[in-house]
């Protein structure tokens, strides 16, 4: 069993960067898809970026330029580099991961009934 726990969040003002962290720990092991998510108030849970094993990533359209996604598998730990925070970027962040493999792209709109590990969240709340 493999537990996720995010780290990183918190209050920024529009412009900001933070950067958020998921720590795993447990059995890690093959870990192939790994992601981030994010669910804003009254909104549903939406992809924001995906990484897989091989570094292949995909982004939503909407942070672009904006967030890079990383691991450090020596580390057991995701990562999500958020610069350029807007306002719309508030939610609530969880990462996710699984040992299947899939589409980076797919797994961006499908990952919410894909991934078998989630992490409980951590708050994003950028200000204008």
């Amino acid at each position: 069993q493999a537990q996720l726990v995010e780290s990183g969040g918190g209050s920024v003002q529009a412009e900001g960067s933070l950067r958020l962290s998921c720590a795993a720990s447990g059995y890690t092991i093959n870990m192939n898809s790994m992601g981030w998510f994010r669910q804003a108030p009254g909104k549903e849970r939406e992809g924001v970026a995906i990484i897989d094993s091989e570094d292949n990533t995909a982004y939503a359209d909407s942070v672009k330029g904006r967030f890079t996604i990383s691991q450090d598998n020596a580390e057991n730990t995701l990562y999500l580099q958020m610069n350029s925070l807007k306002p719309e970027d508030t939610a609530m962040y969880y990462c996710a991961a699984d040992r299947r493999s899939a589409s980076t792209w797919w797994l961006l709109l499908h990952g919410n009934t894909f991934f078998e590990y989630w992490g409980q969240g951590t708050q994003v709340t950028v200000s204008a």
